[in-house]
């Protein structure tokens, strides 16, 4: 199984919607997960594909990178694992105190 990472997604986009367009192209996604900013809800412009096999998820990438969806020509690539600690979002490092005036 691999991981997709789809990137430039439309604000509009669904879960089905892109589960749907990988199907007309002829791929079984077992799963689409588009990621939401915690606070508004709102999409973020990139998401997740999960494909069963890897060869099919490898075809994937090579016929859909760069094709339109809603508007938008998608970025598809093998999803990089995620770092250990990572919690993702915000701006990492320590906090720099600051004098009080």
């Amino acid at each position: 199984m691999k991981k997709l990472y789809i990137g430039n997604l439309s604000y509009d986009a669904s879960e089905e919607a892109l589960q749907t367009w990988f199907a007309e192209a002829g791929f079984q996604v077992l799963s689409v997960a588009l990621i939401r900013d915690k606070f508004s809800n709102e999409l973020r412009g990139f998401g997740f594909v999960e494909i069963s096999d890897d060869k099919e998820a490898d075809r994937a990438i090579q016929e859909l990178n760069g094709k339109d969806f809603r508007g938008r020509p998608l970025t598809i690539n093998e999803a990089r694992p995620k770092r250990e600690g990572d919690r993702g979002g915000g701006r990492g490092g320590p906090r720099k105190s600051r004098p009080r005036w």
